[in-house]
């Protein structure tokens, strides 16, 4: 088969052809008198072998290795090309976050445009340390720098540029809260974490409203977060939640603290203490002291029965720690009547 009907039946232009040939990809087996190109079926077979990698995104040279090494196992050049592949996706996607955001920045000059760029560029840096600088010295006054900032934290790995950018975002204030709250929805755990402290760092009213709607969230971080906040605010509801932060010794020493000021706020310690009494009853041993430990925060006769009957727990730890709870508060006792006097 000469070089035109090749290239007319396979797709694969004359030029392509002869550029296979002199770089010896593709090489016709024979030759005609008057000295043309002629392929033979284990030439075609060849042909559409390379073609068919070339498909997958193979280089040329990558093809000729793969052909010409019969001890290469195809599921090889499948994991590289899965790789390579995952590679340029998360390029594509860096490059379609920094587009996304420099158009919701609705730049209005050439000049907004070129600043946002230069922003998301120095975020991106691979020297931590110059990512560190550049969010240190934002001024937090440009509202169009919201997005690439937030953006910016919600990838930041590094514990040292990461503090920076959320010292920054606090610096934004409530211009931050929006798009921090979306990600607490983010489909990456580490996302939604980072998303919970630079929402606790800004601190604000509406900052602490949108992390308490975190409440209920199926990653236990965000909905603990969440559980504290809102028993600041005096709900009563998150009772529950708080002892299961304490139980997991997740935010325990936190929540227990957190927990005493809530029953002393709402005047309800004979709940709180009953609660702990439920989960006594339930929880592990390691759990079991936590909870004793917790009624260090609760005050009120209630607490300081519960105690009286822990000092006789049979698991030593718990009734160690009741034993000086009781005497840290009779202590605490003896002191005020003091001062009374």
């Amino acid at each position: 088969m000469l070089i035109g009907e090749v290239s007319e039946r396979s797709g694969v232009s004359a030029r392509m052809l002869r550029h296979y040939d002199k770089i010896g990809l593709v090489r016709p087996s024979e030759r005609t008198l008057g000295g043309y190109r002629k392929y033979s079926e284990a030439d075609i077979r060849r042909l559409f072998h390379v073609e068919g990698l070339r498909s997958l995104g193979l280089e040329l040279q990558e093809i000729a290795e793969v052909l010409d090494d019969r001890s290469f196992q195809p599921s090889e050049m499948v994991e590289t090309l899965i790789e390579r592949t995952r590679e340029r996706l998360a390029r594509d996607e860096r490059l379609l976050r920094r587009l996304t955001r420099v158009h919701a920045a609705s730049p209005d000059e050439w000049s907004d445009v070129l600043r946002t760029i230069g922003l998301l560029r120095g975020l991106g840096a691979e020297d931590a340390s110059a990512r560190q600088r550049l969010a240190l010295a934002h001024g937090g006054d440009a509202q169009q720098d919201v997005l690439p900032l937030v953006d910016a934290a919600l990838q930041e790995r590094d514990p040292n540029p990461a503090g920076a950018l959320d010292w920054a975002l606090a610096r934004m204030g409530d211009d931050a809260v929006p798009p921090l709250a979306e990600a607490l929805q983010a489909r990456d755990a580490e996302q939604r974490r980072r998303a919970v402290l630079a929402l606790q760092k800004i601190g604000s009213r509406r900052a602490l409203a949108a992390l308490a709607r975190g409440f209920g969230h199926p990653d236990p971080f965000v909905s603990g977060r969440a559980a504290l906040v809102r028993a600041r605010n005096g709900q009563v509801q998150v009772i529950p939640a708080l002892l299961d932060l304490i139980v997991e010794g997740r935010d325990d020493v936190e929540a227990a603290d957190v927990l005493g000021a809530l029953a002393e706020r709402r005047h309800c310690e004979e709940r709180v203490v009953d609660a702990i009494a439920d989960r006594l009853t339930s929880s592990e041993q390691s759990a079991r002291a936590r909870l004793t430990a917790a009624l260090a925060e609760v005050r009120g006769p209630e607490a300081a029965a519960l105690l009286e009957h822990l000092t006789d727990d049979g698991d030593r730890r718990v009734a160690l720690t009741a034993a000086s709870l009781l005497r840290s508060r009779a202590s605490q006792n003896h002191e005020n009547d003091a001062q009374q006097q």
